[in-house]
């Protein structure tokens, strides 16, 4: 378990790391990733509390937060370089 308390720490440390550049990130593609890694990393926090604390409810709020992790992402990434579409100006 001490091991676990261990990665759980490192992780959050991760994650600290992930909301600075989420704040600062110069263009929408680092907060992207960095908002991906924040996914990421939260869902493998909740995966090693469940393995701690032999909880399945853990494993099941990991499931759902990495489902929405990724869809998050797909939609950013499709609003975020989306080709503008010229207005047709001959009406």
């Amino acid at each position: 378990m001490n091991l676990t308390l261990t990665l759980a720490v490192f992780l959050l440390l991760n994650l600290l790391v992930a909301l600075i550049r989420v704040a600062r990130g110069p263009t929408p593609a680092d907060r992207l990733l960095a908002a991906l890694l924040f996914g990421t990393t939260g869902v493998a926090i909740l995966l090693l509390l469940a393995d701690a604390m032999s909880q399945t409810a853990f494993i099941d709020a990991a499931l759902v937060f990495a489902l929405l992790a990724a869809i998050s992402g797909a939609a950013f990434a499709r609003r975020a370089w989306r080709e503008e579409v010229p207005d047709d100006e001959s009406r």
